[in-house]
């Protein structure tokens, strides 16, 4: 019967023992990831010029995507002003533009036709150029009727606009189909080209960053040679040495990730006074926008898993080739 008993109580002996473990581990990284960060300004100057270098390399991706989001928006809204003109035949009813207008409401990819009458026109004309006085001498009015088309949203780019073009063009009712999409592709070829740039100096930047806290990390190994092989002489392990090297690696790129944040607000907060004023040259509304809440969490996860990366691969690499004399 003891033994029954014996036997029956080593189940939640080890389960007690595997939390006490795993408690063990967690309060053990959770001191090296504090210790740590106060390891760091032991040295304060070298410290804060590298968080400063880390943190430039870090805030030029994030200003491009900043940029990035700034110039989508501003080509979204150009997009949407990509409105198709119709020019009616001079001689068409007002029956035949109602069909007509009935007709192109069946379109799957138009989102809204407007009607601008001959007179309509004429007003808007004389209003717009300034030539009322001139005008008032015709003997009749030389503009046709319009149908302005909006397209829907999947439609508002150059290979869209082609295709409804194309369809509009077999209306016989339509003399003429306007719409400028040689300025939608040319946008569109500009916008793609920054952003393949914008990639590509984003990764020889974030790479940059792998390169710079790898070698500060290096060269803290190497400063403290005889303090690692002291430990290694009193049994400490590979792994329990390593750990306070690999956090600080995350905590530069945490912290240069903040001096990346505080410089991309610092710029919008320069650059917005500038943007309204030209905006208002142009009688539009244009806010330019920082990084959101998600963004700036994704920044310093970012920045401090290419410090954890980098310092890890470092310490692979060096700390195992130190051992007692």
């Amino acid at each position: 019967m003891g033994a029954k008993r014996k036997l029956s109580g080593s189940p939640k002996i080890n389960k007690v023992s595997f939390i006490g473990r795993v408690k063990a581990t967690l309060v053990q990284h959770v001191h090296q990831v504090i210790h740590s960060f106060f390891e760091l300004w032991k040295t304060p100057f070298a410290t804060l010029m590298t968080i400063l270098v880390l943190g430039v390399a870090l805030s030029l991706p994030t200003v491009f995507h900043v940029v990035y989001k700034n110039v989508e928006r501003v080509s979204g809204q150009w997009d949407s002003a990509s409105e198709v003109s119709l020019f009616l035949k001079k001689n068409i009813s007002e029956e035949r533009v109602q069909v007509l207008i009935n007709k192109l409401g069946l379109y799957e990819d138009i989102e809204a036709v407007t009607y601008i009458s001959r007179h309509q026109a004429l007003l808007e004309f004389k209003e717009m150029s300034g030539f009322s006085k001139a005008l008032s001498y015709l003997d009749e009015n030389p503009l046709p009727a319009v149908l302005v088309v909006v397209p829907v949203k999947s439609a508002m780019n150059a290979a869209g606009s082609k295709l409804l073009v194309a369809k509009l063009e077999r209306e016989q009712d339509i003399d003429l189909v306007s719409v400028d999409i040689d300025w939608i592709e040319k946008l569109q070829a500009i916008f793609y080209l920054v952003v393949d740039m914008v990639i590509g100096i984003a990764t020889l930047l974030l790479l940059s960053v792998l390169l710079i806290v790898s070698n500060t990390i290096r060269l803290n190994i190497l400063n403290q040679r005889d303090e690692i092989e002291v430990l290694k002489l009193v049994g400490a392990t590979n792994s329990f040495i390593q750990l306070p090297y690999i956090y600080i690696g995350a905590w530069y790129g945490f912290l240069g990730g903040v001096i990346a944040w505080f410089f991309s607000w610092i710029l919008v907060i320069w650059l917005e006074s500038g943007v309204m004023n030209l905006t208002g040259l142009y009688q539009a509304q244009f806010q330019i926008i920082s990084l959101n809440f998600d963004e700036s969490i994704t920044l310093l996860i970012v920045g401090a898993l290419l410090g954890f990366i980098a310092s890890f691969i470092s310490v692979k690499q060096y700390l195992v080739k130190i051992e007692p004399k």
